[in-house]
């Protein structure tokens, strides 16, 4: 599928975010203006786009999965405020801007991830979400998003991050670690569009085992352009593991074995989608590009 698409499916996506965003002239508009600064200040749309696609091969309609969509990157966008906060990551620079503390204080852009993670939920469980995907499947949908976003995902594999700072893991613990805090929305992104299309198990299998691999890809080229990328094209300092003495999958495999790993997996997720035929050649690039990114 041509870039073009790609294109398509983000614009589609930051359209619809902006219509989320409430008007700016109220008493509490510092608060909204940061929001709309990370929420809208570019991005993959990785796990939007999952939720769209997935529906879509699935056999359901993308209009329905949108407010979902937005929901995930609504989620997303909340971690990675709170990621760069001082008592986190302290991270100064995020997607080639000033992260939001830094433009808006840390008390601001705390709220405005707060704001973020609870708008997700009105978003998903709003009269137009659930009319359009049944009260059913939006409940369902949601549930899965709220466990992915909690402490069984998310906010559990940073609290892992956190615990093994400065100390040498397992590779087991790293996996652990990084199946919460970045698998688990994209597992949940591909698991609630098949659920918004009212997929079989099978399909559902197959997704999950697409997102499971490619969850795991996307990090460990996190971890190689870490030592590898360059910060202008990444947006964000490099070396900053090794600064940090963070345990990686290129400190515990090496340079090579990391890159094979990446490998193994996009190919594995590439046979997780055969079941779904030419429907899913957007998917597959996806995994191919993402193995391939610089930044």
């Amino acid at each position: 599928m041509p870039d073009r698409s790609e294109k398509n499916l983000i614009e589609m996506v930051n359209a619809k975010l902006t219509e989320y965003l409430p008007e700016e002239d109220i008493l509490q508009a510092d608060v909204i203006t940061a929001m709309r600064y990370s929420l809208l200040g570019g991005g993959k749309r990785i796990r939007p786009v999952l939720v769209l696609e997935f529906c879509r091969i699935c056999g359901g309609d993308e209009q329905t999965a949108l407010p979902f969509a937005c929901a995930v990157e609504m989620i997303h966008t909340y971690s990675l405020i709170h990621d760069d906060l001082p008592c986190m990551d302290d991270d100064d620079m995020r997607r080639g801007r000033p992260s939001s503390h830094k433009v808006f204080g840390e008390d601001t852009a705390l709220l405005a991830g707060d704001a973020l993670l609870t708008m997700a939920f009105e978003t998903m469980l709003s009269e137009e979400s659930v009319r359009l995907a049944g009260a059913q499947r939006a409940a369902k949908a949601a549930g899965y998003l709220a466990r992915a976003a909690g402490a069984h995902g998310m906010v559990g594999g940073q609290v892992i991050d956190l615990m093994s700072e400065g100390r040498s893991i397992s590779l087991e613990t790293l996996k652990k670690m990084d199946e919460g805090k970045t698998g688990a929305l994209i597992l949940a992104s591909a698991q609630m569009g098949c659920i918004l299309a009212g997929a079989d198990d099978r399909r559902m299998a197959a997704a999950e085992n697409y997102a499971r691999a490619i969850g795991l890809a996307f990090q460990i080229v996190d971890d190689i352009l870490d030592v590898t990328g360059d910060a202008q094209t990444l947006g964000k300092p490099v070396g900053s593991d090794s600064g940090n003495n963070k345990c990686t999958y290129v400190s515990l495999m090496g340079l090579g074995n990391a890159e094979k790993t990446v490998e193994e997996l996009t190919a594995a997720a590439v046979e997780a989608l055969s079941g779904f035929g030419g429907d899913a050649g957007y998917l597959i690039e996806l995994a191919k590009k993402l193995a391939a990114r610089k930044k």
